[in-house]
């Protein structure tokens, strides 16, 4: 199902992506100097297609963060859920040992007659 999703969405959008990488090659000079725009301090040259592909890269990297962070309860639910478990697993196993510890016999006195 996932393939599937993959070839449907997925296909057509990397396409459309190495389109525009491949048809936007042209330097961009890019000021990384907001108080002097005249004279900047810091300035990069790079392809038009770098600065879409960083763009991707860190919309996905925040993305992962914040579904990181939103999921966060969910971790500590689990966490939680798993020593609870590991808890019970351990008390059934102290309780298996002793009842195969106690003595083979009636756990009730023999039934008397009644009197009539």
């Amino acid at each position: 199902m996932r393939t599937l999703i993959f070839l449907l969405i997925g296909a057509p959008i990397a396409l459309v992506v190495v389109a525009l990488a491949l048809v936007n090659n042209q330097p961009v000079t890019i000021l990384l100097d907001p108080f002097t725009p005249e004279t900047p301090y810091l300035t990069v040259t790079v392809s038009l297609y770098v600065i879409f592909f960083v763009t991707l890269m860190v919309g996905v990297f925040i993305g992962g963060i914040a579904v990181w962070a939103r999921q966060g309860r969910f971790r500590k639910a689990a966490r939680q859920n798993r020593r609870e478990a590991s808890r019970w697993r351990g008390e059934a196993e102290r309780l298996r040992e002793q009842t195969a510890v106690t003595p083979a016999g009636p756990a009730l006195p023999a039934p008397g007659r009644r009197a009539a």
